[in-house]
């Protein structure tokens, strides 16, 4: 299995165990998943990276209007809350992976 299928799997994964334990680690490791997966498979299309940093930006605040469905809704903008943090994570990745590439452009 590669980082491609490991990393959101494992993201999903944090992120639902993350919707009903409050342990403030849990947000660091959602992080770092994103991190080793936006390093590990840097996306090299400026398309790709952009809809990263605006789904990264978005996410929250579409999961905001989850709460309107009763009785999941608190849960489901949790769980879209905490994947938001790992995709905010690979988001990092690409940018530093940008910033490289011009710096070490010739």
């Amino acid at each position: 299995m590669n980082i491609d299928k490991l990393a959101p799997i494992l993201a999903v994964i944090v992120a639902a165990i993350a919707t009903f334990v409050d342990m403030e680690i849990l947000a660091l490791i959602l992080v770092l998943i994103g991190l080793v997966h936006g390093i590990m498979s840097p996306v090299s299309d400026h398309a790709s990276q952009a809809m990263i940093i605006v789904a990264a930006a978005l996410f929250p605040t579409i999961a905001n209007n989850l709460d309107a469905i009763p009785a999941v809704g608190m849960y489901l903008n949790t769980f879209v809350d905490q994947f938001a943090v790992a995709i905010a994570g690979y988001a990092i990745a690409a940018l530093i992976n940008e910033v490289k590439s011009r710096i070490l452009a010739d």
